[in-house]
């Protein structure tokens, strides 16, 4: 269970640090709030389907 939680949180951060990288780049609040919408999206469909 330990190594799974690490693998998850190592995921999580990578992610975190992509999305700070496109807002960089963009410097556009609504492409963000849409990229954000959509991640959100995907990553509950991977996480919580059952």
């Amino acid at each position: 269970m330990r190594g799974i939680m690490k693998k998850i949180i190592g995921f999580v951060a990578l992610f975190i640090a992509i999305g700070m990288l496109i807002m960089l780049i963009t410097h556009n609040r609504l492409v963000g709030l849409i990229l954000i919408a959509l991640l959100l999206f995907l990553g509950y469909n991977c996480f919580c389907d059952d």
